[in-house]
């Protein structure tokens, strides 16, 4: 298989979720982690936000297929914003393709933007070959797509794969082509966007890719850095780091995290006092260190003060 989106993980796009191999009712990714949610079905890769959506990815065949059934008309909004998991049920999968791609396999894509779809049920496809964009459409919350393979109706991890004879890890035969097995390392964790704000950072402008853009001046009333994150766990420490552009820090802010959260919104910032913020170059840093491991996640973001 081909990734699904030609991107660059852990740079323009992440693997949010996997899928949940613990049968029962835990949670456990191929690695172990808990990179999912209980009963997930298939592998969630992710852009940065509605903002790159609408600039349009995207989403191709993985494998050769015949397209069994398409889905082309659903809105694109967060589910908890569209009238709950109710206004979707039956159609979680939102916008789709589903492909048969012959001796008991099949691959779904999932939560297509609408309209986007360009293949119809019949068409043979080949691998690679475009089905649609990037969508935020039924049971999501963010703009993604949505991969699940089956074999004889069976779900199956693709980093995994059939038979795979350890508890954790990739197995032995894994679905993905080389290439792409290799360009998606293993992330349990992502500081997947990253910006300042002249004001208190807003989560859902963030979310929308609305900061793209932002400028700050010398007479801008406050110097904030923002992060969205995926899968933060409890005790996780996040630093925010702020330096002038003479090198000197003006902030320097450490946060401990209360529970795990999927995605987690997060910020710190300074007010400018009496006298305006020197021109120049601003720094700033966010790492996320886990206590008791030696995982740590970061990531370094300048903007210009005019």
């Amino acid at each position: 298989m081909e990734m699904p989106l030609r991107c660059t993980p852990g740079s323009d796009c992440w693997i949010v979720n996997y899928v949940d191999v613990d049968p029962g009712k835990g949670v456990s990714d191929y690695m172990c982690g808990t990179a999912s949610y209980d009963a997930h079905k298939g592998t969630d890769i992710a852009v940065r936000d509605t903002g790159v959506m609408r600039q349009g990815v995207e989403v191709f065949a993985s494998a050769t297929g015949v397209v069994r059934g398409v889905r082309n008309n659903m809105r694109d909004i967060d589910f908890n914003l569209g009238g709950g998991a109710k206004s979707v049920e039956g159609k979680e999968c939102g916008n789709g393709v589903l492909l048969d791609n012959g001796n008991g396999w099949t691959t779904q894509y999932c939560h297509m933007l609408r309209g986007s779809v360009i293949v119809k049920k019949g068409d043979t496809v080949e691998s690679g070959q475009t089905l649609g964009l990037v969508g935020l459409s039924g049971l999501t919350e963010f703009p993604h797509v949505h991969l699940q393979v089956k074999y004889n109706d069976q779900v199956v991890d693709p980093f995994a794969g059939l038979g795979r004879t350890k508890k954790c890890g990739i197995g032995k035969a894994p679905l993905w082509r080389t290439e792409a097995l290799l360009a998606m390392l293993y992330e349990p964790t992502a500081l997947y966007s990253v910006g300042f704000a002249s004001t208190t950072p807003n989560e859902r402008i963030a979310r929308e890719g609305l900061y793209g853009s932002e400028t700050l001046f010398q007479k801008s009333p406050v110097i904030a850095l923002w992060t969205d994150m995926f899968w933060v766990n409890p005790d996780d420490k996040v630093q925010f780091l702020i330096t002038d552009p003479e090198g000197e820090t003006i902030l320097a802010h450490t946060t401990t995290l209360k529970k795990k959260n999927a995605r987690r919104f997060a910020f710190a910032g300074i007010k400018r006092g009496k006298k305006p913020w020197p021109k120049g170059t601003y720094t700033g840093e966010i790492r996320l260190i886990r206590p008791g491991s030696d995982e740590e996640f970061s990531v370094i973001k300048e903007i210009d003060v005019n």
